[in-house]
């Protein structure tokens, strides 16, 4: 093909198409590139595909131009968007929508700490709650504190002492004899403390924490004693030796403060069914069944009944120094027969003499 007719045929190819220049020949005919590139003065879509024209104006053409075919209902003109160059009020709008987002990314952030306060908050309600259940139900059916007020059952235990008492015992497991035993008060034993003074909110407090168990019961209206006599043993002072003896059998007490009498009063008692005779360890200082057996003086007043046990002691918890169990003296108490079976020693005959 002559050059006139690769002319010819990209001026055909410019009035039928005017974006003559975006597609390649598909017939590999050769044109002339010079001759290609010049365009028609009806048609300058050629030069959006233009890259290297650098010339504002030029730009400014372009956009115009593809405005003007997309107008003219050129397909071409779609294939590419328009420049749309930034507006103040965009630029505002734009400014607006960013804060909005921060604002809205803090707020979000506010509501996640909220969130964790709130949900740590129930937690902490929630275990508190728990271990204020749990305590009330450990002090109520298993295990108890007590503050020891008096000296009287010394040198085992001693003023400010405070123990752990297991409500156990009497139920699961019975009451034997040298146990030591909390009780409520059977009436008038205890005489009235001389209390602290304390504020109203504090009192309530102490009041609520002893009731639910975090607090050692201040035993204003309990004692802890002995057990010495369960239901029918039969209790004496004193033998020739000045000891006990429970069913006609002495009793070594090492548990006595030194330099007490096992007792310097006198009895002769049957513990009633159901009830115990108690006794402290600090024989000289301790208001005990010896001194609540009247009138009958027999054990029927001075016995405490088991239905009064809270349960009985086993441990001494504070001060640290003194922790320590509180174990049964068992071998106290080993020989000791059971109730009814006591041998008494018969009394001697007299003889007179023959002549």
């Amino acid at each position: 093909m002559s050059e006139d007719q690769g002319r010819g045929r990209a001026g055909a190819g410019h009035e039928a198409d005017p974006a003559w220049l975006r597609h390649d020949f598909g017939d590999g005919a050769s044109v002339d590139g010079d001759a290609a590139r010049t365009p028609s003065s009806d048609d300058d879509g050629w030069l959006r595909h233009d890259t290297g024209q650098d010339d504002p104006s030029a730009r400014v053409d372009r956009v115009g131009s593809s405005g003007a075919a997309a107008a003219a209902g050129d397909p071409a003109a779609h294939r590419h968007e328009p420049v749309v160059e930034p507006t103040p009020a965009g630029d505002a709008e734009a400014a607006t929508g960013a804060a909005t987002g921060a604002t809205t990314e803090d707020g979000r952030g506010g509501a996640g700490v909220g969130s964790m306060v709130k949900a740590a908050t129930k937690e902490f309600v929630i275990v508190i709650g728990m271990a204020l259940v749990l305590s009330f139900v450990v002090k109520t059916w298993l295990l108890q504190a007590f503050y020891i007020p008096s000296g009287s059952m010394e040198d085992t235990l001693v003023l400010n002492d405070r123990v752990i008492v297991s409500k156990l015992t009497p139920g699961a497991f019975e009451l034997k004899r040298g146990d030591i035993v909390v009780f409520s008060d059977p009436g008038n034993w205890v005489e009235p403390l001389p209390k602290e003074p304390h504020g109203t909110v504090v009192t309530a407090v102490r009041q609520g924490l002893m009731f639910v168990g975090l607090l050692p019961n201040d035993s204003e209206d309990h004692l802890i004693k002995r057990v010495i006599g369960l239901p029918g043993d039969h209790v004496v002072c004193c033998d020739e030796g000045e000891r006990l003896t429970v069913n006609g059998t002495p009793l070594v007490e090492p548990y006595i403060k030194p330099g007490d009498a096992p007792s310097a009063m006198d009895f002769d008692i049957t513990v009633p069914k159901g009830s115990v005779w108690v006794m402290g360890d600090h024989r000289s200082d301790s208001s005990d069944s010896r001194f609540h057996d009247e009138p009958s003086g027999t054990g029927k007043d001075g016995s405490v009944s088991e239905s009064l046990v809270v349960g009985r002691a086993v441990a001494l918890v504070w001060p640290l120094d003194h922790l320590t169990w509180l174990s049964n003296p068992k071998a106290t108490f080993a020989k000791v027969p059971a109730p009814g079976t006591e041998q008494k020693t018969p009394a001697p005959t007299k003889t007179t003499g023959g002549g």
